[in-house]
């Protein structure tokens, strides 16, 4: 057991600098052709934020593992939405704008309720079994596009966008970064899926609720760092729009990209974990019109972490 504990943790360590090493090399090697920040962004830095998720969903579907595919998907999202909020706004009244309030978190809100109706092909064939087939993949995948142009749309509008960081200038370093960093993210997701598989046999724990928990937390460590940095320096759009973009790439990019892998069986357990996301996501579109108008206050964050865990504590009993 500790053993595989020590292979988990391994996993995880993997996950986070592969996808360090994998932006850094990228974007450094689409720099010195001369890509636009703005599409750096939208592609290579995107990715990697969500790349941890990813290689751990492509993995699980492909050895045909449901429950840490959906597990670490809606985990993930809970996490990002009732913890890592819950710090930053804690750290400080998160202040958001006007489009983040209109459209991003009821496009996050539309993400769940789109992955609640294809999960559940009951609600309409009663006798149908519950899976994500690969069309819905392809229709969670067109969603993402969407998603997409309408990022690329509102960057177009933001004249401040950040400066680059320094970049590296030897091909030999560049393609190292981005090699290794792929092998480490393909090893940490390996070890993360075997580890939790023989955690949750070895202790009785099902694959659901190890997927919940500590793989979710696990892979969304980059939002948690980024969240929490950005509340600290009071960028209040990076810390509210990292958790919300990351909710809906989870949905539409990875779920989508798991799907398209293999067809995923859905069970109707995870429709109380949804719930709970739908909840969340509505509660924080409504906390942007109590109190001072669209900002989240350090009460409504503290909210989050005790709701998160009330919940963990239900799961676990």
């Amino acid at each position: 057991m500790i053993l595989t504990i020590f292979y988990l943790i391994l996993g995880l360590v993997l996950l986070i600098k592969g996808a360090d090493w994998m932006v850094k090399g990228s974007s450094s090697l689409a720099r010195k052709f001369n890509i636009s920040e703005l599409i750096i962004g939208l592609t290579i830095v995107a990715f990697g934020t969500s790349a941890p998720e990813l290689v751990v969903n492509t993995i699980a579907s492909f050895e045909k593992h449901p429950d840490i595919v959906f597990g670490n998907i809606i985990g993930s999202n809970l996490i990002n939405l009732l913890v890592i909020l819950g710090i930053a706004g804690l750290i400080t009244p998160l202040v958001v704008q006007r489009s983040t309030v209109w459209k991003e978190i009821p496009f996050s809100l539309l993400a769940a309720l789109v992955l609640l109706f294809l999960a559940n092909d009951q609600f309409i064939n009663p006798n149908s079994l519950n899976f994500v087939s690969r069309i819905d993949g392809f229709i969670l995948l067109i969603f993402f596009v969407l998603f997409l142009i309408y990022i690329y749309r509102q960057t177009q509008k933001d004249k401040n966008l950040p400066q680059p960081e320094s970049i590296i200038k030897s091909n030999w370093a560049i393609w190292g970064l981005i090699i290794i960093g792929i092998a480490a993210l393909v090893i940490g997701g390996k070890l993360i899926v075997n580890s939790a598989i023989e955690i949750a046999q070895s202790i009785g724990i099902s694959e659901k609720v190890i997927s919940l928990t500590i793989v979710a937390l696990g892979t969304s460590l980059p939002e948690l760092a980024t969240s929490a940095v950005a509340a600290f320096r009071k960028n209040n759009d990076i810390a509210v729009g990292n958790i919300i973009g990351s909710n809906i790439f989870n949905i539409f990019l990875i779920l989508g990209v798991s799907a398209v892998v293999r067809p995923v069986p859905y069970h109707l357990s995870f429709n109380f974990d949804l719930s709970i996301l739908l909840f969340g996501t509505v509660f924080l579109f409504i906390a942007m019109f109590t109190g001072k108008k669209k900002k989240l206050d350090r009460w409504e964050a503290a909210l989050f972490l005790f709701a998160y865990a009330g919940y963990t504590i239900y799961i676990l009993r």
